[in-house]
């Protein structure tokens, strides 16, 4: 079992997400900013693997309008070897790696221009990946999306979608996500069975939105849509309520109490576990001890 944090580390000084605005894009600046973004990203990997953190899910913002017609540089050629060092860290110490493109990746928009967008932006997620030499292990993280008033013919876009406009390489990648207002874990089986596509599973989600499938079910029939030789081990995102905050807000620091009793779910089932909890690796230090304990890690 692996566990991680997403993206940001608030014990080191850098960002790997560093951006501009796009009325001051020119090569020079894309240039410096990515170059920043990785010696960053190179900073949190050797922070995450001094601590025992070997599940980690990259920033989207790697590479700033990476996906967007202003920019026309070869940025992967000119970072092919910085890419391809920092897949060579991650694979020699048996780290696994995600991503999780914004909210703006919506795979059944009824407006083809979203849909075109949504599919450049895993395009361009999915050859960060690659330019590592990451096997389909490494996987792209998106919602089922929106409703729009019909979810029956909003799962039929989705499927529509991926079966028809996607290029093969993300399809091996992705992986969609049941969460807590739209989709839940049901309607993400839906999903797979017309498309294969494995379900990447959030407790806290599944908390707030399901159909009474009791957890250490629903995280097995989640785990069954992966194929561990292929895909790895079931991937996961793990968080609890906030007290006294709105319905699905994520709670800022882990309940380690709560954490030890969703463990006992898992019946033997192996995952790895992406702390979605403000804190990042303050947390993630505390689960890890607690998966020591248990001889999990």
């Amino acid at each position: 079992m692996k566990i991680g944090y997403p993206c940001v580390n608030e014990s080191l000084d850098c960002s790997s997400s560093g951006t501009f605005r796009l009325a001051s894009y020119s090569e020079e600046r894309l240039v410096e900013t990515v170059e920043k973004n990785l010696a960053c990203l190179r900073r949190i990997l050797e922070y995450n693997l001094q601590h025992g953190f070997l599940f980690f899910r990259m920033s989207s913002g790697l590479v700033p309008f990476a996906s967007h017609a202003v920019n026309t540089y070869n940025w992967q050629e000119h970072f092919k070897l910085t890419f391809r060092r920092l897949g060579d860290f991650i694979k020699k110490h048996g780290m696994r790696i995600s991503m999780h493109p914004d909210q703006f990746v919506v795979l059944n928009s009824p407006d083809e221009r979203i849909v075109r967008s949504s599919i450049a932006e895993l395009v361009y997620q999915g050859s960060v990946m690659d330019l590592m030499g990451l096997d389909a292990t490494a996987k792209l993280q998106i919602h089922a999306g929106g409703v729009y008033g019909d979810k029956p013919a909003a799962l039929k876009r989705f499927i529509h979608t991926y079966q028809n406009l996607l290029p093969e390489e993300v399809k091996a990648r992705l992986v969609v996500e049941n969460d807590d207002r739209l989709y839940s874990l049901r309607d993400c089986l839906e999903l797979h069975g017309e498309t294969g596509i494995p379900i990447l599973f959030d407790n806290f989600h599944h908390e707030c939105l399901n159909q009474g499938e009791p957890m250490a079910e629903a995280l097995q029939l989640a785990a069954g849509t992966w194929h561990p030789e292929k895909d790895g081990v079931l991937m996961m995102d793990y968080s609890s309520q906030s007290m006294g905050e709105r319905k699905g807000k994520h709670t800022t620091s882990l309940d380690t109490d709560l954490f030890r009793e969703f463990l006992t779910h898992l019946k033997g089932l192996d995952v790895d576990i992406m702390l979605e909890i403000k804190d990042k690796e303050a947390s993630c230090l505390r689960a890890r001890q607690v998966l020591e304990e248990l001889a999990l890690v």
